[in-house]
């Protein structure tokens, strides 16, 4: 496991504010322990959970053409036939995966294949399971598809997200499992696929991107 690289700047000032805060602590407060210790643990804590977010996890790997993978970690929190309008524009199978700020939140391809479609969408800061998030949102918009399957998938920000990253383009060929963006402190993606398509996960259940298997398609 390494560390992401959208984390290098906020890990540096979390190092540098502990290392101030440690250095205060132990040139004013060292006598008062009630204080001096309550304010050691609170300021590391903080920069290790900043440390902890930015993980990346190994997941080099292929699950197979006939295979969808999640494309983030965290927890199915939808699952429902609905309208896209931005694309397909048609009624398609959504399947939502909300990321809280203890989930890795790295994006990855559930397929491989052609970008087809790549736009960024300025928008709202609202909760990112909040029904109108998936429209009002800033939000980014990946299409991937191959020579049997089109799937799109949509980064949220959320109330805490301040910063969608990603890194394709259209006309890019992406592998299954490959990186395509992040976004900070808390969010959600959402994967539409064909109605009809029998979705292998349930809405309350954890998944891992990369590894868990979302749905089996012909």
């Amino acid at each position: 496991m390494t560390i992401h690289r959208e984390g290098y700047k906020y890990i540096a000032i979390a190092t540098v504010l502990f290392a101030v805060v440690a250095w205060l602590n132990a040139h004013f407060l060292i006598d008062i322990l009630w204080l001096y210790w309550p304010i050691q643990i609170i300021f590391f804590l903080l920069w290790f959970w900043i440390v902890w977010f930015f993980r990346l996890p190994a997941r080099n790997f292929t699950q197979g053409e006939h295979l969808v993978v999640a494309p983030a970690d965290g927890k199915v929190v939808v699952i429902e036939e609905t309208f896209e309008p931005e694309y397909f524009k048609d009624k398609r199978l959504q399947v939502s995966i909300f990321m809280s700020p203890l989930n890795v939140h790295v994006n990855r391809s559930p397929i491989a294949g052609i970008v087809k479609y790549m736009k960024y969408h300025p928008g709202k800061y609202l909760v990112a399971w909040h029904p109108k998030s998936s429209t009002e949102n800033e939000r980014t918009t990946v299409v991937v598809g191959n020579s049997k399957n089109t799937l799109l998938m949509r980064q949220i920000a959320g109330a805490l997200a301040r910063r969608i990253c990603y890194y394709v383009k259209e006309g890019q060929t992406i592998a299954q499992n490959e990186e395509f963006g992040f976004i900070r402190f808390g969010s959600r993606v959402d994967i539409y696929f064909p109605v009809g398509t029998k979705i292998d996960v349930k809405i309350g259940g954890k998944v891992q991107g990369g590894i868990t298997i979302l749905a089996k398609m012909s």
